[in-house]
C-alpha cells in the first residue's frame, strides 16, 4: 500500500477509511523544515492543510518520493505550486464541499457585528448587564442593507443568495470579470468593475477572494479609506488579503464601524490591538468547521488519492 501522511487529525471516520486503503501516518503538530524534507523522502503522498506553509524551501529535499500533495481544503495559496511542480509533485484540493458551511459562517459574523452580539455576550457573562433599556447596545439593521462581496466564486455566491433571500439585502459584487448570467440568475446582483465603487456603496463588505500574491493586502489603508464610517468589513477568506495594521488604524480612527475576522494575516497570531476592540468579532478559523463538511473534505481527499494511485485523472487536480 502507498504510504500516506496526514499532518493533522481528521474526523475519525475519514481516518478509518484512509487506513483501509493506505499505510497511514497521522501527525498532529507542525513539521519543521527538516521534517518536511524527511517526509518528502519517505511518503508517496502527503495531505497538508492551510496551516502548513509549504514555501519553495520546503521542497528542497533531493529526489523526493512524494508524488502528490492532497490538500485538505479548497484554498492552496499556502503551497508553492511552482516549486511543487518543479519536483514532479501534483497538488489537489477539496472544492464544493465547504461552500455552504463557509458562507454560513460569514453570515454569522455579519449578524454578530450588526447586532453587537459579541459585546452583549461579554457584558452578560461578566455580570455587567443591568437589564433592558431603550438605548442599550443599539446595532445596525441587516434586513434591506447593502452587501458588497469581493470575490463572487462558489462561497461568495452562496452568501449572496443567503443574504438576499433571507434578509432582502441588496447585492453588489467585485470580480475580475462579471459572473455568467446562468450562474447568478435569478439573484439580482450588481457588478462593480472597480473595487472602490463597491466599498463606497456597501453597508457590509464580505471578502471571499483567494489569498496569495494576487490579492495580498487587497484591503489596505487606501481601500479602507473608500469605506463609509458606518460600514463593516468581514473576512472569512484568507488572512493575507487584509493589511491588519491598516485595519487596526481604520478602526481606532473610526473610519469604519467594525470588522469581523475568521482568518488572520499571521495566523494563529492575532494583532494584539484587535483583541481589545469591542466593535470587532474574532473567530478561530471556523469557516468549514461543521462535522458534515470536515468529513466531506476528508472524503474528497480520499477520492483524489484513490484516483491518483489508480493512474486515473484526479477530480480536483490543481497542478
Amino acid at each position: 500500500m502507498p504510504k500516506v501522511l496526514i499532518t493533522r487529525r481528521w474526523p475519525a471516520e475519514v481516518e478509518a477509511a484512509l487506513q483501509q486503503r493506505y499505510e497511514l501516518t497521522i501527525r498532529n503538530e507542525p513539521l519543521s523544515q527538516e521534517e518536511w524534507h524527511a517526509a518528502l523522502r519517505e511518503y508517496d503522498a502527503i495531505c497538508p492543510c492551510v496551516i502548513d506553509k509549504l514555501s519553495a524551501d520546503m521542497f528542497a529535499a533531493p529526489a523526493p518520493r512524494t508524488r502528490l500533495l492532497a490538500n485538505y481544503g479548497v484554498g492552496y495559496n499556502h503551497i508553492d505550486l511552482v516549486a511543487a511542480a518543479a519536483k514532479g509533485i501534483s497538488v489537489s484540493n477539496t472544492p464544493d464541499v465547504l461552500t455552504h458551511a463557509t458562507a454560513d459562517l460569514a453570515m454569522t459574523v455579519m449578524l454578530m457585528l450588526a447586532r453587537r452580539a459579541g459585546e452583549g455576550e461579554r457584558q452578560l457573562r461578566s455580570g455587567n448587564w443591568s437589564g433592558w433599556y431603550p438605548t442599550h447596545l443599539m446595532g445596525t439593521q441587516v434586513t434591506g442593507a447593502t452587501l458588497g462581496i469581493v470575490g463572487m466564486g462558489r462561497i461568495g455566491l452562496a452568501m449572496a443568495k443567503k443574504a438576499h433571500d433571507g434578509f432582502g439585502m441588496k447585492i453588489l459584487y467585485h470580480n475580475r470579470k462579471p459572473v455568467n448570467e446562468s450562474d447568478i440568475s435569478p439573484l439580482p446582483a450588481e457588478y462593480c468593475a472597480e473595487l472602490p465603487v463597491l466599498l463606497q456603496r456597501s453597508d457590509f463588505v464580505a471578502l471571499h477572494c483567494p489569498g496569495g500574491k494576487q490579492n495580498y493586502h487587497l484591503i489596505n489603508a487606501e481601500s479602507l479609506a473608500h469605506m463609509r464610517k458606518d460600514a463593516f468589513l468581514i473576512n472569512t477568506a484568507r488572512g493575507d488579503v487584509v493589511d491588519e495594521a491598516a485595519l487596526v488604524d481604520a478602526l481606532q480612527q473610526g473610519r469604519i464601524a467594525g470588522a469581523g475576522l475568521d482568518v488572520y494575516e499571521r495566523e494563529p497570531q492575532v494583532t494584539a490591538a484587535l483583541l481589545s476592540m469591542e466593535n470587532v468579532v474574532l473567530l478561530p478559523h471556523l469557516g468549514s468547521a461543521t462535522t458534515a463538511t470536515r468529513v466531506a473534505m476528508g472524503m474528497r481527499v480520499l477520492r483524489n488519492l484513490d484516483a491518483f494511485f489508480a493512474g486515473e485523472q484526479m477530480p480536483d487536480r490543481v497542478v
